[in-house]
């Protein structure tokens, strides 16, 4: 297996992303439609946070509805802020971090994505998912 391979090669560069102004209905919204599970939460392209849709779930009945259900019950959504919500410590890695590097810092946090970034400007995302997949094309 390569050992010095950038993560940059399997990062998600399109990224589905929240401004700190948008609400927890759109955050569920962008989760459902697009089938992702994490968030980055920025201030232009500024990374400020991230939210995963575990976040909401602690706060809502979300799982009780079925996934494909485009419609969300906002009732809950209205109590909470985005900011109030998001993990605002968010640990990054830059574009040049090796994936080996990456799966260690997901490993020993327990994350399941980190943003991508060159300083504090969003360049992407990389999740578990992301890593797996490379696991498996080293198998071919």
């Amino acid at each position: 297996m390569k050992q010095h391979v950038p993560v940059s090669t399997i990062m998600t560069q399109n990224i589905v992303k929240l401004n700190l102004t948008d609400d927890l209905t759109k955050a569920e919204s962008l989760f459902k439609s697009h089938k992702i599970r994490h968030i980055p939460v920025v201030n232009g392209n500024h990374i400020i946070g991230m939210l995963s849709y575990t976040d909401l779930l602690r706060i809502s009945f979300a799982d009780a509805v079925d996934d494909d259900d485009e419609v969300v019950d906002t009732t809950v959504y209205n109590m909470f802020t985005l900011e109030q919500v998001m993990t605002k410590k968010v640990v990054s890695v830059s574009p040049d971090t090796t994936i080996k590097e990456t799966a260690e810092i997901l490993a020993a946090n327990e994350f399941h994505a980190l943003p991508v970034c060159t300083g504090d400007l969003l360049v992407g995302i990389v999740t578990t998912t992301d890593l797996i997949k490379y696991l498996l094309e080293q198998y071919n």
